[in-house]
C-alpha cells in the first residue's frame, strides 16, 4: 500500500511524465481502495455504477467526484473520533460550503507538501512576512473559513509577520512604514487574496499617495479572480498596477481549493500554473468528460496523493481551463502547467476573493 512518507522528500517538480505518472498510479489506485473499504457512501458510489476498483490501474480511470459533493454530504475514511481538523470552504450567507475532516496524518501531510512547494519558490529561510489583510479573519471564528486557513497556513513561511488593514479593514500606513524600515534591503513575503489585494491595498496606496517600497518583496496570491475580472481588470494589469505603486516585481498567483489543502499550484516566473509530483490536472470534454488534448479547453480535474482522511484525491472542479505543455515550460519546473479559463456557467462564486467580494459589495 502506499505511504506518502517514502515519498515526501521527493523535489515538487523533479519527475518527468513517465516517472510521475507510475508514482501516481500506485498512489491514487492505492488511495481508492482504501476509502472504498473505509468510506461507506464512497464504496456505495461506486459500487452503483458497477466500478471493479481492482481492475483500475491508470489514474486517469478513477471515478471523479465533483467537488460540489462535500455541499451536499460528509464524507470520512476514519473514525470521527479521529478528526483533529475541520476544514470548510468560502461561501456566501446561505450558501452550503464544504466540509473537509482532517486526521492527524493527513493534515500534517498538508502542511509538508505545502511547505516544499512554497518553498522552492521563495527559498527555505523564513521571511518578514507583510499579510495584506485582516486579523480580525483570525479573531472572529465566524469569519474563519478558507480564507482564515489559508492566512494561517502562509503564515508559518513568516519571520515578523505584520497585517496591512485594521479590522475595519482600513490600510495601516504608519506600521507598514515602520515594518519596512525595520526590515529594510531584506526579502518580503507578501501573502493575500486576490480581491482584497486591489481593493484595500491598491486603491488605498492610489488614494493616499503612500508608496512602500516593495522592490525586494515576493507577492503569493490567490482566491478567484472572477469578481476582479467583472472590473475590467486583467492578471497582467493586476501586476502592472502594483509594480507602479510599491516596485514589486515578484508576482505569483496560485490556484487551490479546501477539498484538496496543501496541493496547491503555484504561477512560475512564466506566468503558468504547475502542477508539482503530488498533484495532477486532468481537462475533460463537457460532452461525455472524456481527457482533453493540450490546448483544448475543458473541465478541470484535479487529483491530490495528500487527502488520506477522506475520498476527496479525485475531484472535479467547476472550473474550466486549458493545459498548456508538460515537463517544457521555460521555467525548468517538470510537470504540467495550465491556466484557468474562468468559472463554468451558473457555477457558484467560492473563492475567497470572489466570495469576500459579494459580502464587500
Amino acid at each position: 500500500m502506499f505511504d506518502l512518507a517514502d515519498y515526501i522528500n521527493i523535489p515538487p517538480y523533479s519527475l518527468n511524465r513517465e516517472k510521475k505518472k507510475n508514482f501516481l498510479n500506485g498512489a491514487l489506485c492505492d488511495l481508492t481502495v482504501k476509502h472504498y473499504n473505509k468510506c461507506a457512501d464512497y464504496k456505495k458510489m461506486l459500487d452503483s455504477r458497477q466500478v471493479d476498483i481492482t481492475n483500475i490501474h491508470d489514474y486517469i480511470d478513477i471515478p471523479f467526484l465533483p467537488v460540489r459533493l462535500f455541499k451536499e454530504m460528509e464524507l470520512l475514511s476514519i473514525n470521527r473520533a479521529e478528526v483533529v481538523k475541520t476544514m470548510t470552504s468560502s461561501g456566501t450567507t446561505g450558501q452550503r460550503v464544504s466540509k473537509i475532516f482532517l486526521d492527524k496524518e493527513t493534515s500534517a501531510n498538508q502542511q509538508k507538501v505545502l511547505v516544499k512547494i512554497v518553498s522552492s519558490l521563495i527559498g527555505t529561510k523564513r521571511l518578514p512576512m507583510l499579510i495584506l489583510d485582516s486579523s480580525a479573519v483570525i479573531k472572529n471564528r465566524n469569519m474563519f473559513s478558507a480564507r482564515g486557513a489559508g492566512i494561517l497556513g502562509f503564515s508559518m513561511f513568516g519571520s515578523d509577520k505584520l497585517y496591512a488593514l485594521d479590522d475595519d479593514m482600513q490600510l495601516q500606513v504608519d506600521q507598514i512604514r515602520d515594518f519596512l524600515e525595520k526590515h529594510e534591503n531584506e526579502n518580503i513575503l507578501l501573502f493575500g487574496f486576490t480581491f482584497m489585494i486591489w481593493q484595500h491595498f491598491y486603491k488605498e496606496l492610489m488614494r493616499t499617495g503612500f508608496r512602500p517600497d516593495l522592490s525586494k518583496g515576493i507577492l503569493l496570491h490567490g482566491g478567484g479572480w472572477k469578481k476582479l475580472l467583472s472590473e475590467a481588470v486583467s492578471p497582467e494589469q493586476f501586476k502592472t498596477s502594483l509594480n507602479e505603486v510599491c516596485c514589486i516585481e515578484r508576482v505569483h498567483d496560485y490556484y487551490g481549493m479546501v477539498e484538496q489543502t496543501g496541493s496547491i499550484y503555484i504561477e512560475c516566473e512564466e506566468g503558468h500554473l504547475h502542477t508539482s509530483v503530488f498533484s495532477d490536472v486532468i481537462t475533460r470534454r463537457h460532452i461525455d468528460f472524456s481527457p482533453c488534448e493540450n490546448g483544448e479547453k475543458g473541465i478541470l480535474e484535479v487529483v491530490s496523493v495528500l487527502p488520506g482522511s477522506y475520498p476527496g484525491h479525485v475531484l472535479l472542479t467547476e472550473d474550466e481551463g486549458v493545459i498548456l505543455g508538460e515537463d517544457d515550460c521555460p521555467c525548468g519546473r517538470l510537470g504540467k502547467y495550465f491556466r484557468i479559463i474562468g468559472r463554468l456557467k451558473n457555477a457558484e462564486i467560492r473563492g475567497c476573493s470572489d466570495t469576500y467580494e459579494t459580502k464587500y459589495r
